[in-house]
């Protein structure tokens, strides 16, 4: 019996990396169709797809939460085929998780305050790429901007993960003390 409960576990924690990783593409692709230009701040998202990596990295921990945002980061190159886009995403994402999951483990934040350290640093990530691929310290004047808006952006996403957070962990594993509710 004790097996098997085990085993149920696994199957549920597999299902939902799985609907993690399916509801980080879906969010990410939501994010492209929503135009923020208008804003007068050119290349900024709200970064929706982090939900799901915030989620990952609360519900499952942060290998999981990696592998959800490489997954993610690969699938959009595969179908949008833009290479340069994916050198700035997998280094802001490579930067955000691990901030991220280092902030979660020494409980610096909470999961509000993870999720803007994460936006910040992904921009950071962002820039630190186009300075390597342009090989001009230019890039670093929109700096202040892209920190502003990935805060704004960062509390948002927090924010909506705190909300369903509890919700989610304990409908999906009533009985699993491994999962921080």
């Amino acid at each position: 019996m004790e097996q098997q409960n085990k085993r149920k576990q696994s199957v549920r924690k597999l299902a939902l990396l799985a609907s993690l990783l399916a509801l980080a593409f879906g969010l990410g692709y939501l994010d492209v169709l929503i135009p923020l230009d208008g804003l007068g701040i050119p290349g900024i998202k709200l970064g929706l797809a982090n939900l799901a990596v915030l989620a990952a990295l609360y519900l499952l921990g942060w290998p999981q939460a990696a592998l959800v945002s490489l997954v993610r980061i690969l699938l959009f190159w595969f179908v949008f085929g833009n290479f340069t886009a994916f050198l700035y995403s997998l280094c802001g994402g490579i930067l955000s998780l691990a901030v991220m999951a280092l902030f979660r483990k020494i409980k610096l934040f909470d999961e509000v305050g993870v999720s803007i350290s994460g936006a910040a640093v992904h921009n950071t990530g962002q820039l630190l790429m186009a300075w390597f691929l342009t090989g001009t310290a230019a890039v670093w004047w929109y700096y202040p901007v892209l920190l502003a808006a990935g805060a704004l952006a960062g509390a948002l996403i927090g924010l909506l993960f705190r909300i369903v957070h509890g919700r989610v962990a304990k409908l999906l594993f009533p009985a699993d003390p491994g999962i921080p509710a």
